[in-house]
């Protein structure tokens, strides 16, 4: 997995990876979760793999988006 850079310095997201089909995301618990284009749409996949490379955003993202939020897998 890549570092996430949390350029805040306030973010729950510690690491993430992805492929076309989707991204797993490692929270500050250890925790990780898996995020598919099946579940969540590709708009938000590619929103998410934006917001991961840039080092910004993405643990609030998850959080404001339902269909995100409630559309991962362990």
């Amino acid at each position: 997995m890549k570092v996430y850079k949390d350029i805040n310095n306030d973010s729950g997201v510690i690491a993430y990876d992805y492929t076309d089909e989707s991204i797993s995301v490692q929270f500050e618990s250890g925790k990780v979760y898996e995020y598919p284009a099946s579940i969540i749409g590709l708009e938000h996949l590619s929103n998410m793999k934006r917001l991961a490379d840039l080092g910004d955003g993405l643990n609030a993202y998850i959080m404001k988006n339902a269909t995100v939020r409630n559309g991962f897998k362990r």
